[in-house]
């Protein structure tokens, strides 16, 4: 089965051939036969570089572990990589960990509580994600308040933590309302959450809330957003 370039394919979506092509810096032929799994000069199983597996992952913002691990646990023997290709298999991690994906975060529940309640699925992510206690878990979105980059159904998955850096994209809870996954920009005197869609069918709008609102709300960062999975 054509793994790699089955999730290629549904990675670029919309985006042209020759434009992801030229995002990863190989050509749109050798992309094309990758996608295909055939080499149309020989009618063969197309051989691949890990140079440029290198580069695809590259232009996906994931490593090659990710890029296996994402395009369905690949065996590496059925990559077809290039005999010239100097490759230490013992270098790819292939352990992984599974992480909730949750369909909602209630505001005023304990994390655990909405674990155990509010899962639907499990994504999987590098186990070496998780060194040094690290926990995740993962959102699926609803609405359009952050499209184009993220639209409705899409998975999120976040590192959890109580804190961020201004301009990153988190998962916040304000009290009395569901999480909500914004932009948060740090000021001295509070935050900003922004949408990335301000013409969004939910109606949120920029927001700033001062540092007494953020206790007395309260409002929570609960996780910086690490990874996007689209409909893959």
């Amino acid at each position: 089965m054509n793994y790699i370039g089955n999730f290629i394919k549904k990675y670029r979506g919309d985006m042209s051939l020759r434009d992801f092509a030229e995002k990863c810096g190989i050509s749109h032929t050798h992309l094309d036969s990758i996608e295909k799994g055939v080499d149309p000069r020989t009618g063969k199983p197309v051989r691949v570089t890990i140079e440029t597996l290198k580069k695809i992952a590259k232009a996906m913002g994931m490593s090659i572990n990710d890029l296996l691990i994402r395009s369905g646990d690949v065996k590496l023997e059925e990559l077809n990589l290039s005999e010239h290709t100097n490759l230490d298999k013992t270098k790819l991690e292939r352990d992984v960990v599974k992480v909730p994906v949750l369909g909602k975060i209630p505001a005023g529940i304990p994390f655990e509580a909405i674990e155990d309640t509010y899962t639907e699925d499990y994504e999987e992510i590098p186990k070496s994600w998780a060194r040094g206690g690290k926990e995740y878990f993962a959102l699926r979105l609803t609405g359009d308040s952050m499209e184009p980059q993220f639209k409705n159904n899409d998975i999120v998955i976040f590192l959890k933590t109580p804190t961020c850096d201004s301009g990153q994209l988190c998962c916040v809870k304000v009290n009395g309302f569901d999480a909500t996954f914004k932009k948060v920009e740090i000021q001295p005197n509070g935050i900003l959450l922004s949408p990335l869609n301000e013409h969004n069918s939910s109606g949120f709008k920029t927001t700033f809330y001062t540092n007494e609102e953020i206790k007395d709300l309260p409002v929570e960062i609960i996780g910086v957003a690490k990874r996007h999975i689209g409909d893959l």
